[in-house]
């Protein structure tokens, strides 16, 4: 369906002039190279794009999320634009054939767009679109759910289409692993060269990623993925010894991320990772929640004073970094964070329905600071970027409907993610859905205190990962002897 017709050049009587145009193409670029030109070293990589652009949307997909963690951000190079080089142009390029091939051939798989979590996110994406008729800055808003849009259908629906060919599922994560090795050891160099220090960890990855907290989140999100592929190396024909050489790569990149919201992350998903293997009953889950829940409510004044009490701020020292976690007083990366969410809170009391429109948070929270929320990062212009969370700024920027969608889409991913992880009928597609959960639910508490969903770095992964269990569902676990089981949870 995705693939059209191949052309075979070697059968060809005129082949040999592609032998002489690559000789004509290798002398005068080195001519070029000599005179300092090097513009034309990118035809080749532009003619590739080309022809997958119209021979293969799988293959130009899998090039996209390769070069999506190598891509650089045009603002952070002050021309004026936020556009992320070379990854963001090609997914609109893949949106625009993608659409033009439905128009005209109409094969999309339609069971793929009944599938609940697609309805899901169907909703959600129309409630974005209508929010940004109604928003405060409408054409902040278009831009908004353009870009969401260049996200989801290439990383959610296309893909899904591609996740058929079960092999695909993993040449996608690779793809995106392989580079981000790349930007890994980038990194790790810039941070060993400045002795390890940690405001400097903060931006040294840049241009490739933001900060260390976007950075450290994704990787976040692949570890698990890692994990269960040294378990099960020859389902991706990787030797055993790279892959642990992987995971120790990842274990010292997330370490020295110093991203206090990424190490919260993953205790929690080996809490859930043990729920999952032991098979512990919801209610029990409940029951617990509930004793947690009161034993913090009786204690409530203790523990707001003990949090009061603790001046430790964030620090390289490791020790000391995790215990500034609950520092709500003089941390100011904590007390701004407090700060944006009173901020989105009250911007939600005001427009509860249709918020003030997608992307404009930042525009808009300036005045619904209190002063006494107010920290020495805080600015009066409030033009310091989002609400940093994934639930709270959705509800400010697009009401209700806009928060309790993208909860729903979550909690759904979630029970899919448990069903599959426990019935499906064989240990590979099991092994497979528990690591793409256990990965997604780094980023679902990541997105408590942060939210990145509007940059591609997280946004490929993401929704990339959400098509991967549709998938599983869909198309690798539908069988007769786990239907039954699955249907009893």
């Amino acid at each position: 369906m995705i693939l059209l017709e191949k052309y075979n050049p070697a059968s060809s009587k005129d082949f040999k002039w592609v032998y002489v145009a690559s000789l004509v193409f290798i002398a005068l670029n080195a001519v070029l190279i000599a005179h300092n030109q090097w513009w034309l070293g990118l035809v080749p990589f532009t003619l590739i794009v080309a022809l997958l652009w119209f021979l293969s949307l799988d293959k130009l997909l899998l090039l996209t999320v390769f070069l999506t963690p190598l891509s650089v951000t045009l603002d952070q190079l002050d021309i004026g634009t936020s556009l992320s080089l070379p990854s963001e142009p090609l997914m609109f390029g893949i949106i625009t054939i993608f659409v033009i091939r439905q128009l005209f051939e109409g094969d999309y798989d339609r069971k793929a767009l009944v599938h609940p979590l697609s309805i899901l996110i169907l909703i959600n994406l129309f409630w974005i679109g209508v929010t940004a008729i109604t928003s405060e800055m409408p054409l902040v808003s278009l831009k908004y759910f353009i870009s969401r849009l260049w996200f989801v259908i290439p990383f959610y629906f296309l893909a899904l289409q591609m996740f058929k060919n079960y092999r695909n599922i993993g040449r996608f994560i690779w793809a995106y692993i392989i580079p981000l090795l790349l930007v890994i050891g980038y990194t790790t160099v810039g941070l060993w060269q400045a002795g390890f220090d940690e405001q400097l960890s903060q931006s040294v990855m840049t241009p490739f990623y933001p900060n260390h907290t976007s950075y450290g989140a994704i990787i976040a999100m692949l570890f698990p993925f890692i994990i269960a592929a040294i378990y099960r190396p020859e389902q991706f024909k990787v030797s055993k010894y790279a892959l642990v050489a992987i995971a120790f790569v990842f274990s010292i990149a997330l370490l020295f991320t110093y991203s206090r919201a990424v190490w919260v992350s993953l205790p929690a998903v080996l809490g859930l990772f043990f729920i999952i293997r032991f098979r512990i009953r919801l209610r029990t889950l409940l029951i617990v929640a509930i004793s947690i829940l009161g034993l913090l409510m009786v204690n409530i004044d203790d523990l707001i004073m003990s949090m009061e009490r603790n001046k430790q701020d964030s620090s390289e020292e490791f020790v000391e970094n995790f215990q500034s976690i609950s520092n709500i007083t003089t941390d100011d990366s904590n007390t701004e964070r407090l700060n944006r969410w009173s901020s989105a809170v009250e911007m939600f009391m005001e427009r509860p329905i249709v918020g003030w429109g997608p992307g404009t948070y930042q525009f808009q929270y300036a005045p619904f600071q209190e002063a006494k929320n107010l920290t020495l990062i805080s600015t009066n212009a409030g033009d310091l970027g989002n609400a940093h969370s994934e639930y709270i700024g959705p509800m400010s920027e697009s009401g209700l409907l806009g928060g309790l969608t993208m909860i729903a889409i979550i909690i759904y991913f979630i029970i899919i993610g448990v069903k599959l992880s426990l019935f499906a009928y064989d240990e590979s597609i099991r092994l497979m859905a528990l690591s793409i959960l256990l990965g997604m639910s780094t980023y679902f508490i990541h997105g408590f205190l942060n939210n990145y969903l509007d940059i591609d770095k997280a946004s490929v992964p993401f929704w990339g990962f959400m098509a991967i269990m549709t998938a599983l569902d869909l198309y690798h676990a539908r069988h007769a002897e786990d239907q039954e089981e699955m249907a009893k949870v």
